[in-house]
């Protein structure tokens, strides 16, 4: 299988501005941030770099850590947007600023699959903040917005208020995506588009534990299930595992071997502004018709 590499380009309200040394330094908006990155083993562009705030990670192994700040940052966040999408950024615990920017190449070529249809059934499994799930509702996708975390989907919501797309047919889901999927294939759902994106590690609202390794295969199974020969696309993004893009586009490979189109698997990168170069962020395998 020929691996394919999504890059990410700036845009007015988010870029990769340098990258060296384990770390990267990005604007969000009017701020900039220096955040880790373990991919960033060259030296960077410039020695010098200004920064609002800086998110310094903990010594032990689980991660952790905390932001530093040279100048104030609002801590209710601030706007920005991609192309019709209007969301809150702000500086979360967990190292990174409330969305994911390199998939911003994901949400074109979703749009890209489904041109053309009347409102296509669109699903997005943990879902976040909900930037993707806006970014296909706002191209006319009847969308489905799942998310174990009610503080992620209450986030989306105010974000599909900011865009003025509260109207728009969302449905915004509570739930253990996996028991969410095995629901909908017992009642004989069916969809245009599946996006995935899950964690390493993860809790549901009631306690369940997902673990990718172990709850990955059945999931895209279930996933299978939820889609037909007219369907256009599943798209898998996997970060912060030792796994390959080989491997997980043999197991969609494998899912969807019943089914007309092609698997195809990669990574995701960013395109640095100061010298063109791609980070590489996370892999991904997808489906299309």
């Amino acid at each position: 299988m020929k691996l394919d590499t999504l890059i990410g380009e700036p845009w007015a309200d988010y870029g990769l501005i340098d990258s060296g040394h384990g770390r990267k330094l990005e604007r969000y908006g009017r701020y900039r941030f220096i955040r880790p990155e373990p991919q960033a083993m060259w030296a960077p562009a410039s020695a010098d770099w200004q920064a609002d705030g800086e998110f310094v990670p903990g010594s032990d192994e689980e991660g952790g850590g905390r932001w530093f700040y040279d100048r104030p940052v609002p801590a209710e966040g601030w706007p920005l947007s991609w192309n019709d999408v209007t969301f809150q950024a702000s500086c979360t615990p967990f190292r990174h600023l409330g969305f994911f920017p390199d998939m911003a190449p994901v949400w074109n070529w979703m749009r890209e699959q489904t041109a053309g249809l009347d409102q296509p059934q669109i699903m997005n499994l943990f879902g976040y903040t909900g930037v993707g799930t806006l970014a296909m509702s706002a191209s006319g996708a009847q969308m489905v917005h799942v998310d174990a975390s009610k503080k992620s989907v209450a986030q989306a919501r105010s974000n599909a208020v900011a865009s003025g797309m509260e109207d728009r047919p969302v449905r915004w889901i509570v739930d253990d995506a996996a028991k969410f999927v095995a629901r909908e294939v017992r009642r004989g759902r069916r969809y245009d588009g599946i996006l995935l994106d899950p964690p390493k590690y993860g809790r549901g609202p009631d306690g369940e534990v997902w673990r990718l390794e172990e709850d990955l295969p059945r999931l895209i199974a279930d996933c299978r299930r939820l889609l037909d020969a007219d369907s256009r696309f599943l798209f898998l993004t996997v970060y912060a595992v030792r796994m390959s893009a080989l491997a997980i586009g043999e197991l969609l490979k494998q899912a969807f071997a019943d089914l007309p189109g092609k698997v195809e698997a990669g990574e995701l990168a960013v395109r640095e502004e100061a010298r063109g170069l791609e980070l590489p962020t996370a892999i991904w395998a997808r489906w299309r018709r």
